[in-house]
């Protein structure tokens, strides 16, 4: 008997991205990202402007990710969505969008949770990338979170450790600022370090407790380093970028890997996955290669379409959600501030 093929739609809009995708049995079919470049003119994400952009985005984004897969929307078996965590207004955007095509195809709606779903990514079907087996650590580094997460099953998972201010992506982006890069700096810094002595200048790595981070006063050091050098010489940034640039990102990567062995030693469990959108810098995915022969780690990384905000880690939440009939309410709301 042919196993029945189940097609789930997911949709993204949790943050600046719009985005849909079709995934059948694990398998991505489709995935569909219109990007908003009008936040690069203000150096962040304009919330108002974000949610005007969804509305005129998620209709012919969705239209794309049936059309590529080759799909009728009467064929789907569930709508998958974001439901937090984000910014509300993109929230509202995709969850009413969601409810409302569910209810229109009488099919179950899932209700999907962003941080879980960057962990989750790994279990897309995709050549050459291996599944992480349980328990495995996950990390999700991005612009507005850093975290360490036990992942005992699917959805079962204890942040183990969490910023308690700042987010990576925001230190990347922040210190970049500082040296007159455009918004979002992190791959900017990321192209440039490649170029540069990653210990030319030292920074301090903030002493935090446990597994939790901090990046708040790395990115006050790094401020009052640019100024007091740019004191004494005008031309210093421009004469020093590449090498200060490798010297940010070697000491934000030492500050992950150092929590890391330390989440890797205290749960004895040495399979880690990495998610989020700075999981793409080159740097961090060296590391944690290098850590493989350094510290008997098996690191397990995204493909680059599968870290930044994307709707087949959406997709994938829904299809595994729908294995166990987790379905959702027709009164589900977004919810801004969802945690693991």
């Amino acid at each position: 008997m042919s196993k029945q093929n189940i097609y789930i739609l997911g949709i993204e809009s949790s943050c600046d991205d719009t985005a849909a995708s079709v995934i059948c049995n694990g398998q991505l079919l489709s995935n569909v990202v219109a990007n908003q470049k009008i936040h690069e003119e203000y150096g962040g994400v304009v919330p108002e402007l974000a949610s005007r952009a969804h509305q005129q985005n998620i209709v012919p984004v969705v239209d794309q990710a049936l059309k590529q897969a080759n799909i009728t929307k009467d064929q789907l078996h569930a709508i998958a969505f974001t439901k937090g965590p984000g910014l509300m207004g993109s929230l509202l955007v995709g969850t009413s969008f969601a409810k409302s095509l569910a209810f229109g195809l009488n099919i179950p709606l899932i209700d999907v949770n962003h941080m879980q779903a960057h962990i989750l990514a790994h279990f897309i079907d995709e050549e050459g990338f291996d599944k992480p087996p349980f328990p495995f650590l996950g990390m999700t580094i991005s612009g507005g979170h850093t975290q360490i997460v036990k992942v005992n099953h699917y959805f079962d998972m204890d942040v183990i450790g969490q910023t308690i201010d700042d987010a990576v992506g925001e230190a990347f982006d922040k210190s970049g600022k500082l040296l007159g890069l455009g918004y979002p700096a992190g791959p900017q810094i990321d192209k440039l370090a490649k170029l540069g002595n990653p210990e030319a200048f030292k920074f301090t790595k903030p002493r935090v407790d446990g597994l939790n981070f901090s990046f708040s006063g790395f990115k006050t050091a790094v401020l009052y380093f640019v100024q007091k050098q740019v004191k004494l010489n005008p031309d210093f940034i421009e004469e020093n970028l590449n090498d200060i640039c490798a010297s940010i990102q070697y000491t934000i990567i030492g500050i992950l890997t150092d929590k890391l062995k330390k989440a890797v030693t205290e749960t004895g469990i040495s399979h880690i996955a990495i998610g989020g959108g700075v999981s793409a810098n080159s740097g961090i995915r060296q590391a944690l290669k290098d850590g493989e022969v350094k510290h008997g780690w098996t690191t397990y990384v995204p493909k680059f379409e599968f870290t930044t905000d994307n709707a087949a880690m959406i997709a994938i939440v829904g299809y595994l959600k729908y294995l166990e009939g987790d379905f959702a309410k027709q009164n589900v709301m977004a919810n801004s501030r969802l945690k693991i």
